[in-house]
């Protein structure tokens, strides 16, 4: 049985990820990218498709676990009759190959521990050939090699296939265990071997506090919006800019179910909320380079953007999937690539228009080339923004005319006049505004039911969406308005033991994209709805919201996509930068502390009605 989702913490040097369970046993692990083929496979599998266990051998679980301060260096204890034990988890910010160092150190008596490693490449399927070598331990398949280096004696049990290693660790005993992946083409140990574990743990400390110390959030809920950050941080990946939605794929919705996704890529939505929040902390560097990624990504073809993308900007993410894995808990299928890169989205051209907007506000300089980009993918919506879509949530059936997707063309055009008034670039200002103005009475017309007092999901529905609780934040409407409130109202049907799903079923068993079962809750919509609840007038109830959500991240701060009310577990990819990015806004939102704010609206200045 595969352990909970929230048993996971995240390990990253800024090109990929490793997950760690409270058992010790990193389960996921992909190099030497987010989005290469996992060596770790079994949080979506079983024990045969690879992990790596650092734990007691008398299997006792872990008493305590925690990040070290405003750091990704992780601390687990196990304490027992015999002894106690700390096993500190790393990855160095990347300087060559990437690299996993564990630090084991007795605290208190003598404790025997185990390191059980079994690689497994190519999404858990390839045995590699496995043998000892000067420097310690070589398992290689194909293009891969990985090596296993400890600094102390340790003893060697294993086969061809398997590294095991018992040692006895006593109380003030460092020893470290480094993991190095390389080319197998590669002769010799890679340098990364040659690094003391204890100089690499002090330049991994540094980094993030260094990191860390630029937040300017001040507000009552710092340690949760640190964690939030570092997490977004750690979803980065560093070479270009690129940011990731998730680690993972294929963690369900629903246990057992079919909503099973590829996250480890850069979706302009996850994004650009990433980078609203980003820069609202205080951090610039990232914005200037996914604002460079994003160039390079849409380049030759800036028309037709696409809604995500590989970390290097790749169009193509053929999904496929594995049969030869049994799924998280069962849940099937386990899916790598994603097809939603074909999906056409009207979001996305709000999304970008609004980061872009925003960084140029944040004094970020805008290059003559970007101006060029918005211009362009301006006149793409102008020739097209009547089309239906696949919305916000990638419905995978038939296009629509989502209430979301409609906003977010207000919003495109509503960040371009801004972009071009204060660029002084205004040569298009009266087809953006006449598009503006449209848009705006075609959502207040088609997308709102005056039966329910509420925006709905798509013209001509019943069905509720919380994507429209993002419509004041926008600045679509104000928070005063009737038709806010009334929709903030209404959401509370899709509440579920205090959370928000993202829409309405209507009771089908099968959901709006078509797809066999439920989902739960969407930790993000749980957090629009705080954020809403304050901007109409609810502070006490906005808290009380915000609080519950808090109060299900893990014993580590991280959050999934999603929470399921009745089981009380996460379910989705994790951690996600949608939820954690959500949590960021809405501690911004909540907090007495004055804050940067969004555009609420046309300036008076520039209104035309």
């Amino acid at each position: 049985m595969n352990a909970p989702i929230e048993d996971y913490a995240l390990l990253s040097d800024l090109e990929t990820a490793a997950m760690v369970g409270r058992d010790g046993s990193i389960d996921w692990l992909c190099l030497p990218r987010f989005d290469s083929p996992a060596c770790f496979a079994a949080l979506v599998g079983t024990r045969d498709n690879g992990f790596w266990r650092v734990a007691p051998v008398a299997g006792r679980r872990c008493t305590r676990r925690a990040y070290r301060g405003d750091t990704l260096i992780l601390e687990t204890e196990w304490h027992g009759p015999t002894g106690a034990v700390r096993v500190i988890d790393f990855m160095p910010p990347r300087s060559q190959s990437p690299c996993v160092i564990r630090v084991v150190e007795g605290l208190r008596g003598s404790v025997t521990m185990r390191s059980d490693l079994r690689v497994r490449f190519h999404q858990g399927r390839v045995l590699p050939w496995v043998r000892a070598v000067e420097s310690g331990t070589l398992a290689v398949a194909g293009p891969d090699a990985v090596w296993l280096h400890a600094d102390g004696p340790v003893n060697m049990p294993g086969d061809e296939h398997d590294t095991v290693r018992d040692f006895v660790v006593p109380a003030g005993r460092r020893l470290a265990l480094t993991l190095v992946w390389s080319p197998s083409h590669l002769t010799g140990p890679p340098p990364q071997l040659s690094v003391p574990a204890e100089t690499a743990l002090k330049e991994t400390g540094d980094f993030w506090r260094r990191w860390s110390a630029q937040c300017r959030y001040e507000g009552p809920w710092r340690d949760a919006v640190m964690r939030s950050l570092i997490t977004l941080k750690a979803l980065t990946y560093a070479p270009t800019g690129g940011i990731i939605a998730a680690p993972t794929t294929s963690l369900p919705g629903r246990v057992g179910g079919e909503r099973n996704w590829d996250y480890r890529y850069c979706w302009l939505r996850d994004s650009t909320l990433t980078l609203s929040c980003l820069l609202r902390s205080g951090y610039r560097e990232e914005s200037t380079a996914w604002l460079d990624w994003l160039v390079r990504a849409v380049a030759g073809d800036p028309d037709h953007l696409q809604t995500v993308y590989g970390v290097e900007g790749q169009r193509l993410l053929t999904e496929t999937e594995a049969p030869w894995l049994t799924g998280y808990q069962d849940s099937r299928p386990v899916r790598f690539g994603n097809s939603a890169t074909g999906h056409f989205q009207l979001d996305v051209y709000g999304e970008v228009m609004d980061t872009l907007w925003l960084s140029l506000r944040a004094g970020i300089p805008m290059p003559a080339h970007l101006w060029d980009l918005v211009e362009v993918l301006m006149g793409y919506l102008e020739r097209h923004w009547r089309r239906p879509d696949q919305g916000l949530w990638q419905v995978r059936g038939p296009q629509r005319q989502f209430v979301h997707s409609k906003v977010m063309v207000w919003v495109a055009a509503d960040r371009a006049l801004r972009m071009g008034l204060l660029l002084g670039r205004n040569g298009s200002s009266d087809v953006w505004r006449a598009m503006r103005d449209e848009v705006h009475r075609e959502v207040c017309r088609k997308g709102w039911d005056a039966r329910q007092r509420s925006f709905v999901q798509s013209y001509g529905s019943s069905a509720l969406d919380a994507s429209a609780l993002l419509i004041p934040r926008l600045g679509f409407l104000p928070a005063t308005d009737e038709r806010v409130r009334g929709t903030v109202h209404a959401m509370r049907q899709l509440t579920h033991g205090g959370f928000v799903r993202r829409y309405d079923s209507g009771g089908a068993v099968h959901g709006p994209d078509g797809i066999r079962g439920s989902e739960g809750a969407f930790v993000s919509c749980s957090l629009w709805y705080a954020q809403c609840l304050a901007a109409t007038g609810h502070p006490g109830q906005a808290r009380a919201a915000f609080e519950r959500l808090l109060a299900v991240r893990n014993d580590v701060g991280l959050l999934a996509e999603q929470w399921d009310p009745d089981e009380g577990r996460q379910l989705g990819n994790a951690p996600t930068a949608f939820s954690h990015a959500a949590v960021v806004e809405t501690a911004f939102a909540l907090s007495p502390t004055p804050s940067a704010t969004r555009p609420r609206g046309p300036a008076a200045s520039d209104r035309r009605r």
